[in-house]
């Protein structure tokens, strides 16, 4: 058997395992201790066992992954959200699709200071599930708003799924940063879009509510203003260089304490959940971060990646022709597979067909991240999908499929523009670094 098709049937075990439910790092470890045996024998695949797993979880560049998922811990447990969905509701609660479309914003806000979308979407499920169904919108429009606004958590820096493909791609971890800034509040804004476009259509989903008084409005925003601070000080720091983005984390994190600690919600029990739960996602991703080092050592060695460029050229296709080939499998894959999971055991193969067509990696990491996203909310698997439906009892999987869908066509378009408009992506890092 050739090495490259040797990769090919070692990636079909993968999905199959996967499939199994077999843990993802498990997975990618037992198959890429599989194939590098069979490819390169024990004594390569034992080197690369000693040395690989201490080199990928020791670097000092990883540190920025407990401290920003430690700032998200806390700052969920802080009652941010509800002051973020409160506020947003006193500003815009009274346009048509209001309630819906301040959740979007509150998704967004709490997304930049939390970095992860399943958070983001089950934090805010539980604030904005109520207050919508109190006021009588309609199950669809409710759930769709809350799992199309939880993917923002990983596109509005900072993501943890930027951090971890600016650490596997060797870019700089700022540049993503600041090249997600307009995508992800372009996705914010055709969310909101599509949200008025369905109140217009079906205004009986979408009931209006009064108009709030100025200074209820000014008390809103007195809310969000630590929020906001919070944002403006991590990634503002970032950006004048006053900070690296392993110490903006951490100026993140302490700041997230601190926030808290002034809302009175700092207490042992809280710090004691929010370290576990720093501590197993930790464990989790660098466990899964393993895996795929011993993984991707198996996909080089099968020389897959130079099969699959030497096939591409061989079509004859335009390079933006093989960026959207791509981007289609991407989608493909979403409905099945989680986003980690689909980035972690795809980029070996698909990064270096994007650096020999000469793409920006910086510009590819952001449709990457933006298919993943859409990933998230595409049946039959999307995560998000299912941490909406287990809000509220009386929540069913098919409605929160159903109401999700015209997000999806809002997702289209952004994504056609982020391939037709590379500047949407790349002016910030241009301009700023």
């Amino acid at each position: 058997m050739t090495p490259p098709l040797v990769g090919v049937l070692g990636l079909v075990v993968l999905l199959f395992l996967i499939g199994l439910r077999v843990p993802v790092a498990i997975a990618m470890g037992a198959v890429g201790i599989c194939g590098g045996v069979y490819l390169n024998g024990w004594f390569s695949l034992g080197f690369v066992l000693g040395s690989q797993p201490f080199v990928t979880s020791s670097s000092y560049s990883l540190s920025v992954i407990p401290l920003f998922v430690m700032m998200g811990a806390f700052a969920s447990r802080a009652g941010l959200s509800a002051s973020l969905y409160r506020a947003l509701n006193s500003l815009i609660g009274h346009w048509r699709g209001g309630l819906a479309s301040a959740t979007i914003g509150a998704c967004a806000l709490f997304g930049a200071v939390c970095g992860s979308s399943l958070a983001t979407a089950a934090t805010m499920a539980r604030v904005a599930v109520p207050e919508m169904t109190a006021i009588g919108y309609d199950r669809r429009l409710t759930s769709g708003a809350l799992a199309a606004g939880g993917t923002l958590g990983i596109l509005i820096p900072p993501s943890i799924i930027m951090v971890i493909y600016a650490l596997l791609t060797e870019q700089s971890i700022g540049r993503m940063f600041l090249a997600g800034m307009i995508p992800g509040f372009l996705a914010a804004g055709l969310y909101m879009a599509t949200v008025y476009a369905m109140a217009r259509l079906k205004p009986h989903w979408a009931p209006r509510t009064a108009r709030l008084a100025g200074a209820s409005r000014l008390e809103a925003f007195r809310q969000m203003a630590p929020i906001l601070a919070l944002f403006i000080v991590v990634m503002g720091g970032i950006y004048v260089g006053v900070f690296s983005p392993t110490e903006a984390a951490a100026v993140g994190a302490f700041g997230a304490i601190v926030l808290a600690a002034m809302r009175g919600q700092l207490n042992w029990q809280v710090t004691r959940e929010a370290l576990v739960e720093t501590a197993a996602t930790t464990g989790m991703l660098f466990m899964i971060l393993i895996g795929t080092s011993v993984l991707q050592f198996f996909i080089e060695t099968s020389t897959l990646p130079r099969v699959i460029v030497d096939w591409i050229n061989a079509l004859g296709l335009a390079p933006i022709g093989v960026v959207v080939m791509i981007l289609v499998i991407y989608v493909i894959l979403g409905c099945f597979l989680d986003s980690l999971s689909m980035m972690l055991i795809t980029l070996p193969i698909v990064f270096p067909i994007i650096v020999d067509l000469g793409y920006d990696p910086i510009w590819f990491g952001v449709l990457v991240v933006s298919v993943v996203e859409i990933g998230l909310i595409t049946p039959p698997l999307g995560m998000n999908l299912f941490v909406i439906a287990s809000a509220s009892d009386d929540l069913r999987f098919e409605t929160v499929a159903t109401g999700v869908l015209p997000f999806l066509f809002a997702d289209l378009l952004r994504l056609i523009l982020l391939v037709s408009i590379p500047a949407l992506s790349l002016a910030l890092p241009a301009l700023l670094m």
